[in-house]
């Protein structure tokens, strides 16, 4: 069992923590989905008539975006999943004191 103090000093701490997994899970999302949607795109029947590589570059372009807007909205969950993960495992920031002002000095 653990017992950890609350101060003030250890909430900012926290919550910067919080925000720095937050973000990593989300990146970690998005790259997941770049990587299925270039996959998918891999899978296509072959190439058209107007395919070419400044074609090719700008829909790996959109594909990026795309995949960045969807790891945004947690579309899939991955990131949200990783939270619940890692919240539970990350160690509590330690409680600072700080001492009293003295009144009489």
């Amino acid at each position: 069992m653990q017992i950890s103090g609350v101060s003030a000093g250890a909430q900012p701490a926290a919550s910067a923590q919080k925000a720095q997994l937050e973000k990593a899970a989300k990146q970690f999302e998005a790259i997941f989905l770049r990587q299925m949607i270039g996959t998918m795109r891999q899978s296509g029947l072959g190439e058209g008539m107007l395919d070419s590589s400044a074609s090719d570059q700008f829909r790996d372009m959109a594909d990026a975006r795309t995949a960045d807007s969807m790891a945004e909205k947690g579309s899939l969950g991955i990131a949200e999943m990783l939270l619940r993960q890692y919240t539970s495992r990350t160690p509590a920031a330690p409680a600072t004191s700080t001492p009293a002002p003295d009144k009489g000095e």
